[in-house]
């Protein structure tokens, strides 16, 4: 397994598990390394995501409503809102990740932890709030709604 998709594999489940427990993040990232051993470059990546998502959640958690259709966040599967929330951190903040990785990988995760349903749910949502976006960021100059500045990603991503 790839070093990054092993990495977004734990950011689901530190994130699923970081919801569940309402425990604070760093005594989750904590617990759940004690438990995991991983590639330093895994635990880092792993980690970026994870305290990136936990900080922008009120942000991401609106552009996940803005982008559905008839769906409550908090009617979701809980697998499914979290792989949701880390990709649309990864498609708005992450430089280095072509969306189509983020979008590729996010489908993949959520076909083998979550319901049959769920890759066409995770590519339905996440390609909308891709197209959409980008094509603000182009209006906006390339800063988000809230402000932050976001660089269009590279074409390739060696590392992924």
């Amino acid at each position: 397994m790839r070093k990054r998709t092993l990495a977004r594999e734990y950011v689901l489940k530190i994130l699923y598990q970081f919801e569940m427990s309402q425990a604070p993040l760093e005594e989750v990232l904590t617990q759940f390394w004690s438990w995991n051993q991983a590639h330093p470059e895994v635990r880092e990546f792993t980690e970026r995501i994870v305290r990136g998502t936990s900080e922008h959640l009120t942000e991401i958690d609106q552009k996940i409503v803005q982008y559905t259709e008839n769906w409550q966040l908090h009617r979701m599967a809980v697998l499914d809102r979290n792989i949701l929330r880390y990709s649309v951190y990864e498609l708005l903040f992450v430089d280095e990740i072509p969306p189509k990785v983020t979008i590729n990988e996010a489908v993949d995760i959520a076909k083998k932890y979550s319901q049959d349903d769920a890759g066409k749910f995770v590519n339905g949502i996440l390609d909308k709030i891709n197209h959409s976006e980008s094509i603000e960021l182009k209006k906006s100059g390339g800063k988000s709604e809230a402000g932050h500045s976001i660089k269009p990603p590279l074409e390739n991503d060696e590392n992924d």
